[in-house]
């Protein structure tokens, strides 16, 4: 009895070595891979005011015709304008602000990826897989990959600036 117990006892503080050896190995290596969700951008207090005003619409919910005579909607003169922006300044967030770049989007059969991309680094701004597809996103001082997948099928973003301005490269594999 006494030596079944000294088995049990061995066998049961092995097992708890090597479960808290892996969990601690798994742990220190996926720490690494933790990445920073891309922040929507702040609502104003003119943008919150001007959306409280706009009626919602839903696809089962539809509008009610009205009872008085419509009149034709007016036909555009000109070129057509951009909206102008807000005069209200956005709310600091507490991060400091970066060099504005250029805004650019790819599309890939995974999905699309948009990059704020400056003259010496980038930002991640969106990553949208498409329908069936699963996405990740790794995230460095010098490169960001965002990867699409789909059964077997994968598509990869890079979007690297460590020896040059930043460049977009697109993997399918």
């Amino acid at each position: 009895m006494r030596r079944g117990l000294v088995h049990v006892l061995a066998w049961s503080l092995a097992t708890g070595a090597a479960v808290t050896l892996s969990w601690w190995g798994v742990h220190t290596v996926m720490a690494g891979t933790v990445y920073d969700r891309p922040r929507a951008l702040p609502i104003t207090a003119a943008d919150a005011a001007a959306r409280k005003s706009e009626p919602l619409a839903s696809s089962t919910n539809r509008p009610t015709p009205s009872k008085s005579p419509s009149s034709p909607a007016p036909k555009p003169t000109g070129t057509p304008r951009a909206p102008s922006p807000s005069t209200t300044p956005p709310k600091s967030t507490g991060v400091a602000p970066t060099p504005a770049g250029q805004v650019k989007g790819y599309d890939t059969e995974g999905g699309r990826v948009v990059f704020d991309i400056g003259e010496s680094s980038a930002t991640l701004v969106s990553a949208t897989p498409g329908a069936g597809w699963s996405m990740q996103v790794w995230k460095t001082q010098t490169w960001i990959r965002v990867e699409f997948a789909a059964g077997a099928d994968r598509v990869s973003v890079f979007c690297t600036w460590h020896d040059g301005p930043p460049r977009v490269d697109i993997g399918t594999y």
